[in-house]
């Protein structure tokens, strides 16, 4: 077993402290990666906030990895020492499904394995990547191409593929008018990609204190939802609105600015149920979906589109002793637009 240096939550509401977690012993399928930086998601917060359900306590969060490759097993194939890799919100699934089967682990019928707070398949529950070293089966382990920085990489694990999935599943590109509805973490990721992509950009945010930096970033259009003339002025517009915010919002007024055969996308994700009314879908045959991460063929599609595309992540890099600060500025806004843990601060 390897011991690696860690910052953990003890429990629920707990600030994380130092500490160190057990890593199992490289197996033949197996890679050891040296983590270099691990990104902040707000999925860490609901967690050991347990706005989710119940956690697996103690628990190192982090599901946006990149490192080096320290040691291979004897099959290993795909990956070898020295290489750049990354691990995002999964390391492992049945892979017998049809889902599995069909390369969407995400949505394995038997659940996949988080790389956090789930149980793998020795019995121990996974610890994420607020750690210096982790094994993973190396199915589940991605290339980090040379044209993107391993700190501006880190978020496109998840925060990356979160957007490019929907973004490419409902056919975001030249002639589609996309809007994002939030410019944080996730929505500044989806309007960097839906831009790529060749769509015509929206977004919608609160208000206009992020305009600048939604033009910046690749939008074509910037609008406040705080301001009622913005869902009268919309409505009817976009052939599809990615929601990357995990809050209450009257969804049925963001569904009546979609055009005919429109799709409203749900990836933020509410403790909270929301509220949808069937009348706000039926009279122009609108949609409302929801879409997690990617599969691992489709995560490595998007880490490769954004190394041709020249993208990342704007980030914050932060050291391990400022990860509890870092939480309580992702739940007021204020970071532009991901903090990244600097790992080497944990050795």
């Amino acid at each position: 077993m390897l011991t690696a240096n860690a910052f953990a939550a003890p429990g629920a509401n707990a600030p994380l402290t130092a500490t160190t977690v057990e890593r199992r012993d490289v197996g033949p399928r197996d890679v050891l990666i040296e983590i270099h930086y691990c990104g902040i998601c707000h999925s860490d917060i609901h967690t050991v906030r347990e706005e989710w359900g119940g956690t697996r306590f103690p628990l190192a969060p982090g599901h946006e990895i990149t490192g080096l490759v320290t040691e291979v097993g004897a099959e290993v194939s795909k990956h070898a020492v020295g290489d750049r890799v990354g691990v995002g919100c999964m390391v492992d699934s049945c892979r017998e499904c049809p889902e599995c089967q069909a390369g969407q682990e995400q949505y394995c019928r038997n659940g996949n394995v988080p790389t956090y707070g789930g149980i793998d398949r020795d019995g121990t529950v996974t610890q994420g990547g607020y750690t210096t070293h982790v094994v993973v089966d190396q199915d589940f382990v991605l290339r980090i191409p040379d044209g993107i920085a391993l700190d501006a990489a880190a978020p496109l694990l998840c925060a990356g593929i979160t957007t490019y999935s929907p973004l490419r599943h409902w056919g975001a590109g030249p002639g589609r008018k996309v809007a994002i509805v939030g410019l944080g973490g996730l929505g500044h990721m989806g309007v960097k990609l839906a831009h790529a992509m060749g769509a015509e950009v929206t977004v919608l945010s609160q208000s206009l204190r992020k305009e600048d930096d939604g033009l910046r970033l690749g939008a074509d259009h910037y609008y406040a939802t705080a301001d009622p003339e913005t869902f009268t002025k919309l409505a009817g517009s976009f052939d599809l609105i990615v929601n990357t915010v995990s809050a209450q919002l009257d969804l049925d007024a963001y569904l009546r600015l979609l055009a005919v055969d429109g799709t409203l996308v749900n990836v933020g994700a509410p403790p909270e149920p929301l509220a949808v009314r069937v009348f706000s879908l039926i009279p122009r045959r609108r949609s409302f979906a929801g879409s997690m991460i990617g599969g691992i063929a489709e995560t490595q599609e998007m880490l490769d589109f954004c190394a041709a595309h020249g993208l990342g992540a704007d980030i914050e890099v932060v050291a391990a002793a400022q990860i509890n600060e870092a939480y309580e500025r992702v739940l007021a806004s204020d970071v532009r637009y991901r903090f990244v843990i600097d790992v080497a601060t944990m050795r």
